[in-house]
């Protein structure tokens, strides 16, 4: 029979006697105990799931790409076979230029290449003369093969170079530096990158410098856009860019880079498990940058802004951590600190936010006249970002 305890009208001296005698409190423990394994073992199985489950999208969209590519590849040799005459372009050297560029083509209205530009309504007006003229075109497309190899046949940069048209090459190196600028410009100019890059994928996506820049573009639409599902798929879409491109260059720097860099941004719409889950791969990436490209101010500034979030993470967020991970992400003040003044060090005045990190740290760490004469140095730059 349980037993059950004195009133309290019993006084403080009285002795309470357990609900539960020695045996049933034995028997309930051990149940408990059952129950906790089986609740462990559980958790192990879904993540078991969990992760073939993201092996197994990975796969499939690997292979969904590499037949896009294909496809693509065949399509631009049939369609796209250089034309039979160019004239000289006094406004731009690149044949893959689009209309906002401003570098489209006077002469009689005529594109030179075969991709969408300011006058490349001519192309199309001759497709279907480019298809009575079948023979002619499969010469043409055989000494395209022959001239200039397709890079997407190539397995390893470093044990094959791609060597292109010299007019490719030229344009290749101008489009590049065209996006550098707009990437570096207000909303309006990073939406103009953003779209001159998309409209020249199909020429230079097997190209390591044209593809992180790419990347890097998605990520400034996701950076300007309001709207969070257009947020979610524009990191997502970079994201995927370079996944494939990691396992062409994976000596790249800035494909690491950026690649972290989207990850964040894309995590920043997903639950705290996956948040903490994307720290790590994070943190890899932007070590391997670092490794690769110990002299970039950006890589410090990004694991500095890592370190100084991991060591103020929030309850919820470190007994989730240690839930879900052997060893949770550590890091201190000191380590943020530390990746800060290396940006100094290696380009003062990099960054606004990055001298206001660096007040933040000193304050945390009790320094208040440091933290004071950062904060007056932080103020001396321009506002670059949002930050």
């Amino acid at each position: 029979v349980p037993r059950v305890p004195v009133p309290v009208e019993a006084g403080d001296g009285a002795v309470y006697a357990p609900l539960l005698a020695q045996g049933e409190q034995v028997d309930v423990l051990e149940r408990l105990d059952f129950v906790l394994r089986n609740i462990s073992e559980l958790r192990k199985e879904v993540e078991e799931l969990r992760n073939s489950l993201q092996r197994l999208a990975v796969e499939i969209v690997s292979e969904v790409r590499s037949h896009l590519e294909e496809t693509q590849k065949v399509t631009r040799r049939r369609r796209f076979p250089f034309p039979r005459e160019r004239s000289d372009s006094t406004g731009s050297s690149s044949i893959y230029f689009t209309a906002s560029s401003g570098a489209a083509n006077t002469d009689d209205g005529e594109s030179e290449g075969g991709y969408t530009t300011a006058n490349a309504e001519s192309d199309y007006d001759r497709e279907s003369e480019r298809e009575s003229e079948e023979g002619e075109d499969e010469v043409s497309c055989e000494t395209v093969r022959t001239a200039r190899r397709d890079s997407l046949d190539l397995i390893n940069e470093d044990e094959t170079r791609f060597v292109l048209d010299s007019s490719l090459e030229e344009g290749l190196g101008q489009l590049l530096q065209q996006a550098d600028r707009l990437h570096s410009g207000d909303e309006q100019e990073k939406r103009e990158g953003f779209q001159l890059l998309l409209n020249n994928k199909l020429a230079y996506a097997d190209q390591k410098d044209f593809l992180w820049r790419l990347a890097r573009a998605h990520s400034d639409m996701c950076e300007i856009t309001a709207d969070a599902d257009e947020k979610r798929s524009y990191a997502s879409d970079g994201k995927e860019e370079l996944e494939i491109a990691l396992q062409k260059w994976d000596h790249s720097a800035e494909c690491h880079q950026w690649y972290a860099i989207l990850c964040g941004q894309l995590s920043e719409h997903e639950s705290i498990q996956k948040r903490i889950q994307t720290g790590y791969v994070f943190k890899e990436h932007i070590d391997k940058a670092i490794d690769l490209k110990p002299e970039d101010p950006k890589s410090y500034y990004l694991l500095g802004r890592w370190c100084y979030q991991v060591s103020h993470l929030g309850w919820l967020e470190k007994k989730t951590a240690s839930a879900l991970f052997e060893a949770p992400p550590t890091a201190t003040v000191q380590d943020a600190l530390q990746n800060f003044l290396r940006v100094e060090e290696l380009s003062p005045g990099f960054s606004k936010a990055g001298r206001v990190y660096i007040a933040k740290c000193y304050r945390d760490l009790g320094n208040n006249s440091a933290a004071l004469l950062w904060m007056n140095l932080a103020s001396e730059l321009p506002v670059n970002t949002k930050e």
